[in-house]
């Protein structure tokens, strides 16, 4: 383990290559390129008030020195009897209407932010999950959903925090520092000049503390990131941790994770923290030699700094220190934010999954002639459509797979030289092994991955000439592991065609034989679920999973272990449903039950990627090969 040096080395050599990268001024003016683009007026006008409000405040200072030199001092040498107070009244009343224009641009400004805060957090938010949504299925199994989860929390409210605190902060504290500058010019040089040398070093202090903690919080926003998708992970498996006693190991791992996190923050926010105090107090030496020097110049009058013009100064002090500070403070929340926005930029610039297909599904019927004609009504007919030249092909569900290889990972072939077919109707059943490569050929024919060469045909037409969605809408699917949406029952089936009238959802919950436990819930299929149906048992969600393809009514059919959580005797109800979901549609079944695949038309048996035999279930029983050790336990 490396010793607390070698750590500290590492640490400074991250924060030095933070620094180098770049990324964090090229993600800073993408950000704000895309504010500006959407609420540019509106960040104009917010800007305007902030001038607004930081000339009243330094107007208001200026004029101490005009309120003690010109009137206050005059009507103190004055004869009392003399003394006129209008002079002193008027200007007074002048400065208030000098703050009063202060105080109704900040609450301008206050709206205005609040709008265009939320307004851009929100079209970020879409932005995002729009763009989730046409990323390949690959991005899904690559990264952890706690870790996705926060760049919709903990990164999108770093920007919002950003976005409405700390730019408007650091807008205003150079807007002040440069009219204060110039006041302080103007009141007195040889004071300046000391405060120039006390920035100077706050300056310094702050570029050096900014960069030291600038690495810590990019790997602060990760951990966080790592941290979600931990404990996300552990509460979806609780059931499991629990059975196998791994409570104490779960902790133990988790502790792990959160060492990281506090390591990352601890320093990051180490460093962070040295900026206020160290630049307040010397902000508070500056003030004191201010005052020292500017007093032994004020009753020299050497200078010609007059004691109205020393208490205007002393007064422009902490308001030239403390834009310094506050742009020190600002600058790490805004380091902290510029690692999430990257993280966020990160997914947007994910590529989107291609789709250069053409060929659509369209409901067809037949003219007086005869002919396949595309019809705007829903059919129980469906037919290809090339926009090309107008063809449309019936749909026969013909699939075909011709010398097909894919690797998940290149040089990791996963599938070899694979050729199979299913005619028009038929029930092709998809056995073998754990990991053998059954799931990856659904996932080929739906295009959730393209292959790496040979072809894929549907009804003679390659699959990646045809248009992602129609292919998909094409073929319904049940999965091994259902998911539920929070919602109602009925809802819940809907998810498979949304345009599904209420007795179209029952007819299908009847056909899955779900039906019947949803009619004993107390609000039947208006019983809400959450937590992915969690109160549901195993063998019901599945039966709900099965409802939805039924009312999607999809030409073809993939089942994906779509029987494997249901009971003997659930099972037996269910058959016949699925049976009457299969006719005359083609159906690819992948089961580890195989007596459900009995009456299959063709069963391909995969071993390590490859079609090792072929044939009925008769046929391959009486070969007395692999299938034959599947199916009855014994050694050929």
């Amino acid at each position: 383990m490396p010793g607390p040096r070698g750590n500290a080395g590492r640490n400074a050599a991250a924060a030095k290559d933070y620094l180098k990268m770049g990324h964090p001024w090229r993600t800073f003016t993408r950000l704000m390129g895309d504010l500006f683009s959407h609420y540019g007026v509106q960040y104009a006008l917010i800007m305007a008030c902030i001038l607004a409000t930081v000339f009243a405040n330094v107007r208001g200072n200026l004029f101490i020195q005009r309120l003690i030199d010109d009137y206050i001092m005059p009507l103190v040498h004055a004869n009392p009897a003399e003394r006129d107070f209008g002079p002193l009244l008027g200007a007074i009343l002048g400065l208030a209407g000098l703050y009063a224009v202060g105080v109704a641009a900040t609450a301008v400004q206050s709206v205005l932010m609040a709008f265009v805060t939320q307004g851009f957090m929100r079209r970020l938010r879409n932005r995002m999950f729009g763009h989730m949504q046409k990323l390949p299925l690959g991005y899904s199994d690559t990264n952890s959903r706690g870790d996705v989860m926060s760049l919709y929390t903990n990164d999108i409210d770093t920007l919002r925090q950003m976005v409405s605190q700390s730019i408007p902060q650091i807008l205003t504290s150079v807007l002040q520092l440069a009219m204060v500058l110039v006041s302080m010019i103007y009141l007195s040089v040889p004071l300046t000049g000391v405060m120039l040398v006390i920035a100077a070093v706050m300056v310094l202090l702050t570029k050096v503390l900014t960069g030291r903690s600038g690495a810590h919080f990019s790997q602060q926003q990760k951990s966080v990131g790592k941290l979600n998708g931990f404990v996300e992970e552990m509460m979806s498996g609780q059931k499991v941790v629990k059975v196998f006693t791994h409570e104490e190991a779960a902790k133990r791992d988790f502790r792990e994770v959160n060492e990281k996190l506090y390591d990352a923050s601890n320093k990051a926010n180490k460093f962070a923290g040295y900026l206020g105090p160290i630049n307040n107090q010397l902000g508070y030496i500056g003030y004191v030699m201010c005052a020292l020097i500017g007093g032994a110049l004020a009753m020299t009058g050497a200078t010609g700094l007059t004691l109205g013009a020393l208490v205007s100064f002393l007064t422009f002090v902490k308001s030239f220190t403390m834009p310094i500070s506050q742009v020190s403070q600002q600058l790490n929340s805004i380091v902290m934010a510029l690692a999430g926005a990257e993280r966020v930029f990160a997914l947007l610039d994910e590529r989107p999954e291609g789709d250069d297909g053409r060929v659509t599904l369209v409901n067809v019927t037949r003219d007086d002639s005869g002919r396949t004609v595309e019809s705007q009504e829903r059919t129980d007919d469906w037919g290809w459509k090339d926009p090309s030249d107008g063809h449309i092909t019936p749909m026969r569900g013909d699939i075909r797979l011709d010398h097909v290889n894919f690797s998940y990972v290149k040089g990791k072939e996963v599938l070899h030289d694979m050729t199979m077919f299913a005619k028009p109707g038929q029930k092709i059943a998809l056995v073998g092994s754990t990991g053998a490569g059954k799931t990856t050929i659904t996932n080929l024919i739906t295009r959730f991955y393209d292959i790496d060469s040979g072809s894929i045909t549907y009804d003679g037409i390659d699959i990646r000439n045809m248009r992602k969605g129609d292919l998909r809408r094409s073929l319904g699917m049940v999965l091994q592991d259902t998911h539920l949406f929070s919602g109602s029952i009925m809802d819940n089936i809907r998810f498979g065609r949304l345009d599904a009238t209420d007795e179209e959802v029952k007819a299908a919950a009847r056909l899955a034989n779900a039906d019947t436990f949803i009619a004993k819930l107390p609000d039947g299929y208006e019983t809400q679920l959450a937590a992915d149906g969690a109160a549901l048992s195993q063998g019901q969600r599945q039966l709900l999973a099965i409802a939805r393809a039924a009312v999607a009514d999809p030409p073809a059919l993939i089942l994906d272990e779509a029987t494997s959580s249901i009971d003997t005797r659930t099972e037996s109800l269910v058959q016949h449903g699925m049976d009457e979901l299969m006719k005359g549609r083609t159906t690819f079944v992948i089961a580890h039950r195989l007596s459900t695949i009995r009456n299959a038309d063709c069963i391909m048996v995969i071993e390590s990627g490859r079609i090792i035999e072929r044939g009925t279930h008769d046929e391959l029983i009486a070969l007395k090969g692999r299938y034959y050790t599947l199916y009855t336990g014994l050694k050929g």
